[in-house]
């Protein structure tokens, strides 16, 4: 199928590793161009370089204020804006009595509001046919033991995105968002690598996923891609597990 992505423009941010790179591979191996950001000026660099022509990246970090006004600028010397994935790392791990209030800030302007203002800014510059797409957490269903900061910040931005379809809905420009299970990225072997025992940590995890196994980055920036894509123009407002039937169609 013809996901209709020749040409179109996308910006994706966290997209020097893990699921926003996952997804931006995805979409320019479909025909799009992108946008990559990350914090990080020389990963960014190389993960654009590795995207090929049809990508560029650009060094900012989702908590400056700045930040939306930089990929917009860099997306319109592509050629213009067809949509966005919001993807920030995720928040430290912790519970109650560990997490400090500098955690709890740094990640409310990294996780929370850094998405909302390039929402913001994405729905100013994008017309009908446009699609702002986040990355979320199962968190957004199920609190995830040992990511307090994750459980409490992601479910309001699943919140947020829901009111933006909304608002958005009558200009034709859609809202969707990804809720990834265990995707074998750097950060889910990181978590896994907290336990006592990682291997018996993951095949825990596995035993409760009804396909029995972590899903590979390919699957999700699939995923993303056809939600980004026109193929899904009538698609709005909804979380689309990506999990291998974890949260049984939450």
């Amino acid at each position: 199928m013809d996901l209709g992505l020749k040409d179109r423009v996308y910006v994706v941010t966290g997209a020097t590793r893990g699921l926003g790179n996952a997804a931006a591979r995805e979409l320019v191996a479909d025909g799009a161009k992108v946008v990559v950001t990350g914090r990080d000026k020389r990963r960014t660099a190389e993960a654009a370089a590795a995207l090929g022509a049809n990508a560029l990246g650009t060094a900012v970090d989702n908590a400056d204020p700045g930040a939306p006004a930089r990929v917009i600028a860099a997306a319109r010397e592509l050629g213009g804006v067809d949509g966005i994935l919001i993807s920030v790392g995720g928040p430290p791990p912790g519970h109650l009595a560990d997490n400090t209030d500098e955690q709890w800030t740094a990640a409310f302007e990294s996780v929370f509001l850094g998405a909302v203002r390039m929402a913001r800014a994405a729905a100013a510059e994008l017309t009908e046919g446009g699609v702002i797409g986040f990355v979320l957490s199962g968190s957004v269903y199920e609190p995830i033991p040992g990511l307090t900061i994750s459980n409490g910040l992601r479910p309001g931005l699943a919140g947020f995105a829901k009111s933006l379809a909304d608002e958005l809905g009558p200009r034709g420009i859609r809202v969707v968002g990804l809720v990834p299970g265990r995707i074998d990225t750097d950060r889910v072997r990181e978590l896994d690598a907290l336990s006592a025992d990682p291997v018996a940590a993951r095949a825990a995890q596995q035993s409760r996923i009804p396909l029995r196994r972590y899903g590979a980055p390919e699957e999700f920036g699939r995923t993303a891609a056809f939600l980004l894509s026109p193929a899904a123009s009538y698609l709005t407002g909804v979380m689309i597990p990506v999990d291998g039937g974890a949260l049984h169609g939450f």
